[in-house]
């Protein structure tokens, strides 16, 4: 039986991604805030429900993340950063993925193709950045891409199958972007999954350490 963790499942996307899986056979456990009680924030909480479980798992995938936190929208200019923002991303976006990682790696399975993916954003390339502002939430998001390159490094070196990637799931129509949506062309959730799933199906070894957009196609650090 195909087994897939899906961390952040009560989400716009991450339930989206739970439901697909499910209907293409895959056995899937979800663990969100809302429905378990994990705060990703907290290493207690992600030790207290990652270490319950027993592995392998084929797929695991954290949909977890906010662009507005504790009433803090994103800034447009450097004069609007505060610190409570600024570590109120990072704590979510950045340490919570993180300390997911950390206590969900002995999950993978050793001897089989397997995939760990977090869903990042565009914003959070540095490479990409023509417009600015959003600091915060692009600098938790960019911390979080070299997190990922770091542990896929590190996990090749043990699991020779594994694939540890950051995804951009593109503009999704959710809670998390209804207010900045403005003239961007969304996708309802159940279409970003199947986008993020096929791309997930078709990574190799070597596409290990990588950031994607939800095409398949490579985005800048």
């Amino acid at each position: 039986m195909k087994r897939a963790l899906v961390i952040g499942s009560s989400g716009g996307i991450g339930s989206a991604l739970s439901e697909a899986l499910s209907e293409q056979g895959w056995q899937v456990t979800g663990l969100s805030r809302s429905h378990n009680g994990l705060d990703v924030t907290s290493e207690a909480s992600v030790a207290e429900h990652l270490d319950s479980l027993e592995g392998p798992f084929q797929r695991i995938l954290i949909a977890t993340g906010a662009l507005e936190i504790n009433g803090h929208t994103p800034e447009k200019a450097l004069k609007h950063l505060s610190a409570d923002a600024l570590g109120a991303q990072f704590a979510l976006n950045t340490i919570g993925p993180a300390l997911v990682m950390k206590h969900a790696l002995r999950l993978l399975p050793r001897d089989e193709p397997s995939v760990m993916a977090a869903l990042s954003a565009r914003v959070g390339s540095i490479g990409d950045n023509r417009a600015g502002g959003w600091h915060s939430y692009r600098a938790s998001k960019a911390a979080l891409n070299q997190i990922i390159r770091g542990a896929a490094i590190e996990i090749g070196r043990t699991h020779r199958e594994a694939v540890c990637v950051a995804l951009h799931p593109g503009t999704v129509a959710t809670k998390f972007t209804e207010k900045y949506l403005g003239r961007h062309p969304a996708v309802p959730p159940a279409e970003a999954a199947q986008n993020l799933l096929q791309v997930i199906d078709s990574l190799t070894p070597e596409q290990s350490g990588a950031f994607f957009d939800w095409a398949g196609k490579p985005v800048p650090w």
